[in-house]
């Protein structure tokens, strides 16, 4: 009891880059701490490639040794680290469940809270944490106060469960919505604005931008969108779902207005955990998604009445943020990049391949999408899985036809030795 006390004490004092790891697992947090002294001190080059540190990286996650996972863009595993915090406090709830869940672990969400926004480099009274992007977004969505003849711009592009959202405010209210259809990749910045630009008119009144196209891993200049968007007084959407801890950036600095991202995917926070920004003076206009005693207040909080949810799971996100900067954000993203121009670069003079994300570093990290010259995307990635014991996932949405294939931080360049073999086999 008095251990339980004294975490929740400490987690609303704590400061630094790891304060949930010591409280949960003391012996892991010195060694993290030690590993990322030494790989911090490392020049960059350096960094991306230490075989010392990526192949301890590795270590701390369950993954199967049998079948190599390249869908990391779906959903992420876990390192163990966060898996055993989620099992602490779930078996710790389940001693008695409403005093430990609504007494001791709810009194942790605003150290979690200061946590990610310090990760995401906003004020915590801005962030909500919620179970993924889509509830997020569709709390934005849905709470918007727009009535018939509005103008919604959006994209083909755009992930599914957006796209019906906006589609069901369109039937219920009348609202118009503004088609883009984004011919991808697209390494011109201004090209892409301008086909929003093109899109605005006096009636606009929301952009929703996809920060990373999960399709191709194509990133959008959402900052230049947005700037031109305020110019015509047009608020501004992001779905961070696949940007956030995957690249290094701070969520304001994109210029939107609302921003929502999931946690499980690159940050590696137990399943069904995410988060969603909205810049404070907006909070106000949007009416909570679910029922609130201020469902139209200012305070963040108003969209974190959810009845009773996974506390464990929450709580855990904390693990997953110290071990996210136990890498840092940065050199994560160098080491995602690195491992992409690992396997394209050795598949790329193969003349049946072809990719379909961007070659310029800017517009691209982990995410690649191939397509094999005769074979339907289908076809390739059920090739790679039964023959290869390789999982991708076949992407045939609009006019995107390939393989999407997402390494993380745990996967080794001998993994990807495996993929290259793989696509060398099939597209010769």
């Amino acid at each position: 009891m008095a251990v339980r006390r004294e975490f929740i004490k400490s987690l609303a004092a704590a400061t630094g880059a790891f304060t949930f790891l010591p409280f949960t697992n003391s012996l892991f947090a010195k060694e993290a701490e030690r590993k990322s002294h030494r790989f911090q001190a490392l020049h960059p080059d350096e960094a991306m490639t230490d075989d010392d540190f990526w192949g301890w990286v590795k270590e701390q996650y369950t993954v199967s040794p049998n079948l190599l996972n390249l869908n990391n863009g779906g959903v992420s595993p876990q390192p163990k680290v966060v898996q055993d915090a989620h099992i602490r406090f779930y078996q710790f709830c389940n001693e008695a469940p409403s005093y430990y869940m609504w007494r001791t672990l709810d009194e942790g969400r605003e150290a979690l809270r200061g946590k990610l926004a310090e990760l995401a480099g906003c004020d915590a009274e801005e962030l909500a944490i919620n179970r993924n992007a889509t509830e997020g977004l569709n709390t934005v969505i849905f709470g918007l106060n727009l009535k018939a003849g509005d103008e919604v711009v959006l994209t083909k592009q755009d992930y599914p469960n957006m796209i019906n959202a906006w589609k069901q405010r369109e039937k219920r209210d009348g609202i118009k919505l503004v088609w883009l259809n984004l011919n991808l990749p697209e390494e011109n910045d201004d090209a892409i604005v301008q086909q929003y630009v093109k899109a605005f008119t006096s009636r606009t009144k929301i952009v929703h931008v996809t920060h990373l196209i999960n399709w191709t891993g194509q990133f959008l200049p959402i900052r230049k969108i947005a700037d031109e968007a305020h110019k015509r007084g047009i608020e501004v959407i992001a779905d961070g779902a696949h940007s956030f801890a995957h690249t290094d950036f701070k969520i304001p600095d994109l210029g939107c207005d609302y921003f929502a991202t999931s946690l499980h995917k690159w940050l590696c926070a137990p399943f069904g955990s995410g988060m969603l920004w909205i810049k404070k003076d907006k909070i106000k206009n949007i009416w909570a998604l679910l029922s609130n005693n201020e469902p139209d207040g200012t305070d963040i909080r108003k969209f974190e009445s959810l009845g009773t949810r996974s506390f464990a799971s929450e709580m855990a996100i904390g693990n997953a943020v110290d071990f996210q900067n136990v890498i840092g954000s940065k050199r994560k993203e160098d080491r995602l990049r690195y491992l992409t121009d690992y396997w394209n670069s050795r598949v790329s003079d193969l003349k049946r391949v072809s990719f379909l994300q961007p070659k310029n570093k800017q517009f691209y990290c982990a995410i690649s999408n191939i397509a094999i010259e005769g074979m339907k995307p289908g076809d390739v990635a059920g090739t790679l899985h039964s023959k290869y014991k390789i999982h991708t996932v076949g992407i045939d949405w609009e006019n995107i036809h390939g393989v999407r294939v997402t390494p993380h931080v745990y996967t080794s360049t001998k993994d990807l030795d495996r993929l290259i073999a793989a696509i060398r086999s099939m597209a010769v």
